[in-house]
C-alpha cells in the first residue's frame, strides 16, 4: 500500500520556525530539508520532525497540507499537533 505524508517540522536553530509539507518519502524529504535543498527551509536548518500523518488517499493528503498552511489550520496544528 502506498502512503502520502503530511508533516510538520520544527527548526532546531529557531524554535519559532515551523514548516508544513507533503511528500511520498518522509525520510528522504527530511534529509533534503536538512541538506538545504529546499529554499524555504534552508536558512533555519537543522530541522526535526514534530509530527506526520500518513494518508492512503493522495487528494486528502494534499488538501490537509493546504489546510494546515492557512490561518485556521495553523491554529489547529498549534492546539492539537
Amino acid at each position: 500500500m502506498k502512503y502520502y505524508y503530511v508533516y510538520i517540522l520544527s527548526s532546531l536553530k529557531n524554535g519559532n520556525s515551523h514548516y508544513v509539507g507533503y511528500t511520498e518519502d518522509i525520510k528522504q524529504r527530511i534529509c533534503e530539508h536538512n541538506e538545504g535543498k529546499c529554499k524555504y527551509t534552508s536558512k533555519y536548518k537543522p530541522w526535526k520532525l514534530e509530527t506526520y500523518i500518513a494518508f492512503t488517499d493522495k487528494d486528502k493528503a494534499v488538501r490537509f497540507e493546504k489546510y494546515l498552511k492557512n490561518g485556521s489550520g495553523r491554529m489547529f496544528s498549534i492546539r492539537h499537533l
